[in-house]
């Protein structure tokens, strides 16, 4: 069921605490922790607790939980004192999605060039 913690999803599992994670910030309704293949000097993933599949299940089923990963996704960067920063939500595997529990890709600290690739 959407919004349930999936027995077999590895960020159901870190959002419960069952899987270690370098955390850096926590909310009620999110965890943000740092990508272990980063690809930027800031590469922080932001997830909701609550598990959808990706972007586009999370903003149609909860809007206020999608504004929630966002807040916070603004909130890692000022923490990390970016002035700049790209959020990624990969939606589907063709987009390059490999985990599908809802994450967003905070880069930061280097320059970003456009298209991404």
């Amino acid at each position: 069921m959407a919004g349930e913690p999936q027995d077999d999803c590895l960020f159901c599992k870190i959002a419960e605490g069952h899987v270690p994670a370098t955390i850096v910030r926590e909310t009620d309704t999110t965890v943000a922790f740092r990508d272990i293949n980063p690809q930027a000097p800031t590469h922080v993933l932001v997830i909701p607790k609550a598990h959808y599949a990706d972007a586009a299940a999370l903003a149609a089923a909860d809007p206020g939980l999608a504004a929630d990963v966002l807040r916070e996704a603004k909130a890692v960067a000022d923490e990390d004192k970016l002035e700049s920063y790209r959020i990624v939500f990969n939606t589907g595997a063709g987009a390059g999605q490999t985990v599908f529990h809802t994450h967003a890709h905070i880069l930061g600290g280097r320059g970003m060039q456009w298209p991404p690739g």
